[in-house]
């Protein structure tokens, strides 16, 4: 049954507060008429898009050239150029903020606490810039960082982008073949490591994997090693030629800051598909659409304002760590925090955001639903007085954690489902701080984003599951990939599908209210029959069930058809007997459909994950097969693939 009532609407002293009603006013004035609901200015901003980005480039202050044209070549894609005679340097853009209040705020697992105001970060990023220049740093070349979220990261990336190098990061807990088939392809310049990480209640040395990788980087002329454990010095003497970042700026005095202009279109990040079917793409990232696109989704769907107090849990191996390092570009406070979220006892991001007077609490999907699992009620133990809004993506949230947010953590918070991806460093579908939030339900499109739902022949369908697609370029949109001269495989990634138009992969539908759902990978989606399923419908019912901790979904090739079989990962002291077999497929049948009743049910002790905690039906299934997985240093258990492998129940 349909929901007749949103769980949250915005009162008229918060509409009239965010800035996105401010950003409707200018861009009123801008066309020339009025545009009453969030659909309408979605529409101009997608219909007049030289208009469009260029109020969000005025609006957000963005400093630099902003050129003579908007966009040339926009009806390609690939090749449209947002700005292209602009100049500009994305760290000028993040370090426009002077004082002694916080720019960085970190904690670490361990209790660690570090804060760096901006006159701080400002001189720590000149000393780095000091560094690296005198280190034969250049516009164009790479700087790599398997790197904990700490501040030490923040400001190697800022002084990195202010030459007009390259940055890619990936988290220390990569194993050494992952980080080699990332960096090994990029050939950086600078090497930036820690001596180690806490995680779980754990100090992990990676000193010997940090001069294993270095040892086989082609190109490298210098390690770097930021101190957490304590033990930089000692990690340095066994690395030939490296050194801890202290010593390296220790007679470097701090001085004003130089930034490179550079184009719109400059390099800025390169980043890696996290799949698990072959080595990582490299895709890379321009300074002025990342920028651009960040400060859109910030100010305009986060509600972000100097002053704000930004948090997002992210390692620096997903693009949500990219995404919150911008939020200083708005005059906001990074909250920090690197480790287990769990640990000790699953209240360390509430206790932060109490403590930090957060504003802005970002977070997954999983760890709502591990908080919901876990029987613990923040809304109880914890105050969140100054949390406006609570951020969830990495996979779809079920519509039962749509509504424990309400019950269970804050009533009066904007729960913002957002989904993108790593190939555009950024957001398709997000929230609307002005829009009510609908159970289960992305609340709509980006401004500036052409967002539609395909059927198989390339029509808009509506109430309807489909592909994901995007019809008009937009900044964000890499440059193309690293080593891809002919574009061929940026080409194959998001435009074979259908020409002329970016396919992302995901599985979506419009609701009734203009939102969207998100029914996870369309090339993870079930076709029993030919009937296309969404693998996050069956994990949305079957979740529910107090026995099932998790579980994965997969299509399996059987008797000249596609089957469904679900792997369930059970609660402590729980078995799959007849009886709960029969009360997952009762579960599914109703809140689903028959179609989605799986064939088999398996139970399984590990569900295997990429680094960035999302599961991988597509190892699973290659595994199940008989077929190779190529990329297992994707996964972060990839130990967990052989409990699928041989499973004598799927042999009929």
């Amino acid at each position: 049954m349909a929901e007749t009532q949103p769980l949250w609407k915005p009162d008229a002293a918060r509409v009239a507060a965010s800035p996105l009603t401010a950003f409707t006013r200018r861009a009123e004035q801008v066309a020339g008429r009025a545009f009453p609901s969030y659909a309408d200015l979605h529409r101009w901003s997608v219909e007049d898009r030289e208009a469009f980005w260029s109020l969000v480039w005025d609006f957000c202050g963005v400093v630099g050239s902003k050129g003579d044209r908007r966009l040339a070549d926009g009806d390609r894609m690939p090749g449209a150029a947002f700005f292209p005679d602009a100049k500009l340097n994305y760290a000028e853009n993040l370090l426009r903020k002077q004082g002694g209040g916080d720019a960085l705020v970190f904690r670490g697992e361990d209790k660690a606490e570090q804060r760096l105001s901006w006159d701080e970060l400002a001189a720590l990023v000149s000393k780095l810039q000091q560094l690296f220049r005198s280190l034969g740093v250049k516009a164009g070349d790479r700087v790599a960082a398997m790197m904990p979220n700490m501040p030490d990261t923040v400001a190697c990336v800022l002084a990195t982008a202010s030459i007009g190098a390259v940055w890619s990061s990936c988290s220390p807990d990569f194993g050494e073949q992952g980080v080699l088939d990332r960096f090994g392809q990029i050939e950086p310049k600078i090497f930036i490591v820690p001596d180690g990480y806490w995680y779980n209640g754990k100090a992990i040395d990676v000193s010997a994997k940090a001069a294993a990788v270095a040892a086989k980087l082609p190109g490298l002329e210098k390690v770097l090693i930021a101190d957490y454990l304590g033990n930089a010095a000692t990690a340095a003497a066994s690395i030939p030629g490296a050194s801890t970042i202290a010593a390296a700026v220790a007679n470097i005095e701090a001085r004003p800051l130089g930034f490179e202009p550079l184009p719109f279109a400059h390099p800025l990040f390169i980043m890696f598909s996290s799949g698990t079917t072959g080595i990582p793409k490299c895709i890379v990232h321009s300074a002025g659409g990342t920028l651009l696109q960040h400060l859109k989704e910030h100010r305009l769907h986060g509600g972000i304002v100097d002053g704000d107090r930004l948090f997002y849990f992210s390692t620096c191996g997903w693009m949500m760590w990219n995404w919150l390092v911008s939020g200083l570009a708005s005059g906001a406070t990074l909250l920090l925090y690197d480790g287990s979220p769990f640990y000790p006892d699953g209240n360390a991001l509430f206790d932060y955001a109490d403590q930090e007077a957060m504003t802005y609490f970002g977070t997954s999907a999983k760890f709502i639903d591990s908080v919901r699992k876990a029987g613990l009620r923040p809304i109880e133990t914890h105050s969140l007085a100054t949390v406006r809004t609570l951020s969830s993506t990495g996979s779809p949230l079920s519509p039962e954690d749509f509504a424990f947010v309400y019950d269970g953590i804050k009533k009066d918070v904007h729960l913002a489902s957002i989904s993108g991806g790593t190939d555009i460093v950024s957001c398709f579908v997000l929230g609307v701080p002005t829009e009510p939030v609908w159970v289960g339900e992305i609340q709509g499109a980006g401004l500036g984003m052409a967002v539609d739902v395909w059927d198989d022949d390339g029509r808009h369908i509506e109430r309807e599951k489909g592909e994901l697609v995007c019809t008009k370029a937009f900044p964000s949109m890499p440059i193309g990939f690293w080593n891809d001269p002919d574009g061929k495989k940026y080409h194959a990634a998001y435009f074979e599908r259908f020409d002329n138009i970016w396919c992302h992969g995901d599985f979506a539908e419009w609701t009734e209210h203009g939102g969207v759902i998100i029914h996870g990978r369309s090339d993870a989606t079930l076709n029993p029959g030919g009937v296309r399923i969404g693998t996050a419908e069956i994990y949305n019912q079957v979740e529910q069930l107090p026995e099932i901790a998790e579980a994965l979904c997969i299509g399996q090739d059987f008797a000249g058809d596609v089957r469904v079989v679900l792997f369930v990962r059970l609660a402590l002291g729980v078995a799959l007997d007849e009886d709960l077999e029969k009360r997952i497929r009762a579960k599914i049948r109703t809140g689903a459909s028959p179609r989605h009743v799986p064939a088999k049910i398996v139970a399984v002790a590990d569900i295997p994950r990429t680094k960035s905690g999302k599961i991988t039906e597509l190892a699973v299934r290659e595994v199940v097969h008989g077929r190779a997985v190529k990329n297992k240093e994707a996964l972060a258990n990839p130990e967990a693939l052989e409990l699928y492998r041989d499973l004598l129940q799927l042999r009929d």
